[in-house]
């Protein structure tokens, strides 16, 4: 290799939550005396796009995934869509796609790049693409260990792929870094109650309803649960099942909330309580941990990889309103308790999940990919 490497970022479009805010956290922090990175979106028009093209990247709007079918003209579509990216030069692709497309490392290894690399970030793998998937690529980054032990144990996928974890900042995210905010006044609670927090998407695989249920099996404590939704009458459930509970003045929904640190300093408890296959690696979860709050959390994929039951945090099984609020009752009834666990919590992401680790993890898969000692 000569220069610095290039790599193509893709990603269907480049929006602050998820997969994009991961992607700019790499992006912004790579060494660029060995890495010279772009961005590729399905379609333009995300909140990060001008956050990129102000830091002088390049954004490339154009077709990078197929409809596979006709399989007869996939290879004469695949080399037209290559065209596209060929005189840009790429060595690596990186595609942060949470879907099971195969066609992409198909059109990237078209345009000249010598290697594909996907983020596994879900615990989905639900149909035969993801094999191909993963057999197309180079280097698989898999974001926690249960996606280690169930999709690519067999050798022909362990060997290509890297535990990545998601990482934080750990100077945003920190227990003296910001004020609290006015989330308290807004809903007229005094300094000495007692704040639980969740910050997940209000779909239905986050399970609110548990968390609601276990708001219901406890007295005094406020409930903050931040997060955006698709679908409105989803929110018109969750208030529903909160009024028949007795909670309406007790259960808060904030909606997406932009200062997430500061709605963190004014939290004693933080709460996870995802079901279902798991996460990839909740951020949300490693923040709230990174600013020294006590957690409690689902005993699934991604969680159960970043807290040390007990020690980091509380684990509790999924859909079980009971323990979880037997978890958070222990926690609030303890002072001593929260602080201890919280200032574990901090040291368990500074040691192992901070952002700074996380993009060398990344800088040290591209380099050992293209033969380049790496730093």
């Amino acid at each position: 290799m000569t220069g610095r490497l290039r790599i193509l970022f893709t990603i269907p479009n480049f929006i602050t939550a998820g997969s994009g805010g991961a992607m700019l956290n790499i992006i912004k922090r790579m060494d660029r005396g060995f890495f010279e990175p772009a961005v590729g979106v399905l379609r333009k028009g995300g909140t990060l796009d001008r956050t990129v093209t102000e830091m002088g990247i390049p954004l490339i709007e154009a077709p990078f995934v197929l409809d596979a079918k006709p399989y007869s003209s996939l290879l004469r579509r695949a080399k037209h869509a290559a065209d596209v990216f060929r005189p840009y030069h790429f060595d690596l692709w990186h595609s942060f796609h949470y879907s099971d497309d195969y066609t992409e490392p198909l059109i990237a290894y078209l345009s000249g790049a010598k290697g594909w690399i996907y983020t596994k970030k879900n615990m989905n793998w639900h149909s035969r693409a993801w094999l191909l998937r993963s057999f197309f690529a180079r280097r698989i980054a898999a974001q926690n260990t249960d996606m280690l032990e169930q999709f690519f144990s067999k050798p022909v996928f362990k060997n290509k792929t890297k535990l990545i974890p998601r990482g934080v900042d750990l100077e945003k995210y920190s227990p003296k870094a910001v004020a609290a905010g006015d989330f308290r006044k807004r809903f007229g609670i005094a300094d000495r109650e007692i704040v639980i927090s969740c910050v997940a998407q209000l779909v239905p695989v986050k399970d609110h309803p548990s968390l609601i249920h276990a708001a219901g099996r406890m007295s005094g404590a406020h409930f903050f649960l931040a997060g955006s939704t698709t679908d409105e009458s989803y929110i018109d459930e969750l208030r529903r099942l909160a009024r028949s509970q007795g909670l309406s003045d007790r259960v808060h929904f904030l909606g997406k909330v932009a200062d997430i640190p500061a709605l963190l300093a004014e939290t004693d408890v933080f709460v996870l309580s995802t079901k279902g296959l798991g996460e990839g690696c909740p951020v949300a979860l490693l923040e709230a941990m990174a600013c020294g709050k006590a957690c409690v959390a689902t005993n699934i994929p991604g969680s159960r990889d970043i807290i040390e039951n007990g020690v980091s945090g509380v684990l509790v099984e999924p859909e079980n309103a009971e323990a979880l609020a037997g978890a958070i009752n222990r926690l609030i009834s303890d002072r001593d308790l929260r602080e201890r666990m919280g200032s574990a919590a901090r040291k368990r992401v500074e040691k192992s999940f901070s952002i700074e680790r996380e993009v060398a993890a990344h800088e040290k898969l591209y380099l050992e990919l293209m033969g380049v000692k790496h730093k």
